[in-house]
């Protein structure tokens, strides 16, 4: 008997369209995102149920053109989808699961991010929404908003760094250096409030501690040199002990 499955009638991943094709109009909305990124790969590497996507389309209904935003975590689907990776998200692939969290970089030319990606993201049930103004402050606006999603509304949460229990991890902005730029930059937060390093802090830090143990085996080598040498001077030699 024939069985009919509709999702086999459905596009794939190939075979649609990866982005808007809409450039970015500052280099922040890739950076950004790229930096938490790299943190979770860091702190997360022995998981394999989590993706995170950058400017990469999602699509959840065939008839809808994808939403694209700037960055956008999803939990529960694979790491990595074959050699090549996922060109984009799309839903009916994922297990009908959509992203738990959003990301918004407010564009110099305003992109609705605000009010009509707030609708997007409703309907398509992302748990948290977030809007990181990098470059100015909007008029009333924060320059970090983070949104809850509560009975189909959007719910601003309150705090510097908003914690996120169904992810297991805060978000928030604090000043730091990423790829050689110093300025403010979002990072992923402990539940204590402490801000998980970056791989470059880590390597840093990694490097300073070999050079502290390099620098102390060779102070207890001079020392012991010192002390044979004390030793030699009074006419005492150890192979004669």
């Amino acid at each position: 008997m024939f069985h009919y499955n509709p999702l086999e009638c459905l596009p794939s991943s190939a075979e649609l369209p990866d982005s808007d094709d809409t450039p970015v109009d500052n280099e922040l909305q890739i950076l950004i995102p790229s930096l938490l990124l790299a943190i979770l790969t860091s702190i997360w590497q022995t998981r394999e149920d989590w993706f995170f996507g950058i400017n990469m389309g999602i699509y959840y209904a065939v008839s809808t053109p994808a939403i694209v935003p700037d960055g956008f975590l999803s939990l529960g689907v694979e790491r990595f989808i074959g050699e090549n990776g996922r060109s984009s998200y799309v839903m009916w692939e994922e297990d009908g699961i959509p992203p738990i969290l959003t990301i918004e970089i407010v564009s110099q030319a305003y992109n609705y991010e605000y009010e009509q990606k707030k609708l997007d993201y409703a309907q398509l049930e992302v748990l948290y929404y977030v809007i990181y103004a990098p470059t100015r402050l909007r008029r009333k606006r924060q320059r970090l908003e983070v949104y809850r999603l509560v009975d189909g509304e959007y719910i601003l949460q309150s705090g510097d760094k908003i914690w996120m229990p169904e992810i297991g991890l805060g978000i928030g902005r604090e000043r730091g250096t990423y790829q050689g730029m110093t300025r403010e930059w979002l990072y992923w937060y402990g539940e204590n409030g402490r801000r998980h390093s970056t791989p470059e802090e880590l390597a840093t830090a990694r490097q300073q501690q070999l050079e502290e143990t390099q620098n102390q085996l060779d102070e207890t080598q001079t020392q012991l040199q010192e002390l044979l040498t004390k030793l030699q001077q009074k006419g005492i030699d150890l192979n004669n002990l």
